[in-house]
């Protein structure tokens, strides 16, 4: 390796398991040290365990790179604070931060509970937002910094029985951008990365769920099956971004798979009408089927476009 991150520290969240494994071996691998967050829960978010964490801890060493365990829960502002004050208290820095942890509890909105919807959130959103808000502080002293965050294509575009997840992981997306724009002036970068990979999130959807997102027309696209994307395929880029080469690289959120790496737009507009003064029901009875909504298609049931 050439050590891109040699004298770098880094944590990542939900590095125990799947793709945060993966960064976490791939940041240690390019000379960074890492901390290796992980409370060891359930998928669903239930137990602890630091096995998990320690195994890979124990193979970063073994591959000659530096680590350390941590187990604690990022869903709350102490636990924010307190890793970002392990790495200054073992480091004595902190340059690199990767928000990946996260836990599933898909149902359909009219079956979802209080609690499955307020526990996605606080793990995703709010503990993206835990560990970012205390890293921002001595990033912006610092005025260097990465954050690297994790997104989700449920967010950007939704899958089927997914409204906790995918409100969460649009949240990470929008708030990522803003970060990105709060911190660029201090030579801090926020990017947000949505990841396909075969990890016991896909691998518990059922086959129902499965298909009915199958059936989306943007998933019509040349690609392989979910079961052939590894989750170590999303570590090169993380680590990328978390060079001093990307820079200027900056509120951009990027799909990642496999071979494939997508720059992902902004929202843009499509069409407009206009008129001077407000629009009243009847012209836009007339006007919005022609100009404006024509051809579009709705997502469910599935259908060919018009």
């Amino acid at each position: 390796m050439a050590n891109y991150l040699d004298g770098k520290v880094a944590i990542v969240t939900g590095a125990g398991r799947g793709i945060g494994a993966g960064v976490a071996k791939q940041l240690a691998s390019e000379g960074a040290k890492v901390i290796v967050n992980d409370l060891g829960a359930s998928l669903d978010g239930d137990g602890t365990s630091n096995t998990p964490a320690e195994q890979i801890v124990e193979e970063i060493r073994s591959d000659g790179g530096e680590a350390l365990p941590n187990f604690t829960d990022i869903s709350t502002m102490e636990g924010g604070e307190s890793i970002v004050q392990s790495a200054l208290d073992n480091y004595g820095q902190l340059d690199i931060v990767v928000t990946v942890a996260g836990i599933l509890r898909d149902r359909m909105i009219f079956n979802m509970t209080e609690q499955e919807w307020d526990d996605v959130i606080r793990v995703h959103l709010k503990g993206t937002f835990t560990i970012c808000k205390y890293a921002s502080i001595l990033y912006r002293q610092q005025r260097s910094g990465r954050i690297i965050t994790f997104a989700s294509e449920s967010g950007l575009i939704g899958n089927t029985g997914q409204g906790n997840y995918a409100a969460a992981k649009s949240g990470i997306a929008g708030f990522t951008k803003v970060a990105a724009k709060d911190l660029g002036r201090y030579g801090v970068t926020a990017n947000s990365i949505c990841p396909r990979a075969n990890t016991r999130m896909t691998q518990s959807v059922p086959d129902s769920s499965r298909q009915l997102r199958a059936d989306r027309p943007e998933d019509r696209e040349a690609a392989p099956p979910i079961d052939q994307m590894e989750p170590d395929d999303i570590a090169p880029f993380v680590a990328y971004l978390a060079s001093d080469q990307a820079a200027d690289v900056n509120g951009q959120t990027f799909l990642v798979y496999g071979g494939v790496i997508t720059k992902l737009s902004l929202p843009r507009r499509i069409r407009t009408i206009f008129k001077q003064g407000r629009w009243d029901v009847e012209e836009l009875r007339t006007l919005a089927p022609q100009h404006l909504t024509q051809n579009l298609v709705n997502p469910s049931p599935p259908q060919q476009p018009k």
